[in-house]
């Protein structure tokens, strides 16, 4: 019985019984005889599974059902960029065309959405970046307040764990790329150029300006 296999029961085990994060397990005896594996196997297919976090280990308490996190796809991912980094840079720039595809693919939802509110936090976030901008500074902090600011709104948890994970393992490497970096005047004008169409109410001119944005991006890779 192979260690796939183990792994599948035990998910199996807690999918079917409705088990929810923080939930407990039985213990290491009962598992064994309701899955109908050995000690060893089970130990290790419950290693693994804590490693994803699907299963988690309180010692002294006893295993109990995981918080699944994206921390193991942040990991692989920023693991990949740095390697990318020696070679022809392919996964950093994969990262961030999936992260463009996701932001522009949203654009009529966040559209939608802020047509019938008022954009004041973003107002206030972009205001912030102009003043750093104006002093020659970055304002890595504000950008990112930025993008989930227009995302938070949608409801969508998954979007904005997808969307922090491309954002922390691209900063991981950006200062190591080879082109000049966009100013920041640069960077708070396509926010500005953002959230005016993004008043606009059109989609279609607020999905061009996301993309405009990441072509000033792109431009890092031009070494």
């Amino acid at each position: 019985m192979n260690q796939s296999f183990i792994r599948d029961r035990m998910k199996s085990f807690i999918l079917e019984r409705g088990l929810k994060a923080g939930d407990p397990l039985p213990n290491e005896q009962e598992l064994m005889v309701q899955l109908g594996v050995g000690r060893h196997p089970l130990r290790e297919a419950i290693k693994a599974l804590q490693a994803v976090g699907i299963i988690e280990i309180r010692h002294g308490h006893g295993t109990y059902v995981g918080e699944v996190t994206l921390q193991s796809l942040e990991d692989g991912l920023g693991f990949r960029m740095s390697q990318s980094m020696a070679g022809d840079l392919s996964d950093v720039r994969n990262v961030l065309e999936v992260r463009q595809a996701l932001e522009v693919g949203l654009a009529e939802d966040v559209v939608a959405h802020f047509s019938g509110t008022d954009c004041d936090q973003l107002e206030e976030i972009v205001a912030r970046m102009e003043s750093k901008a104006s002093s020659g500074e970055y304002f890595p902090d504000e950008d990112w307040a930025f993008h989930q600011a227009l995302y938070e709104p949608l409801g969508n948890a998954l979007v904005i764990d997808l969307l922090s994970v491309f954002w922390r393992t691209f900063a991981q490497v950006d200062a190591r790329l080879p082109g000049a970096r966009y100013t920041p005047a640069d960077a708070a004008g396509w926010h500005r150029d953002l959230l005016d169409t993004l008043k606009s109410g059109r989609p279609d001119r607020f999905a061009r300006s996301m993309k405009a944005h990441f072509v000033g991006i792109h431009t890092r890779f031009n070494g």
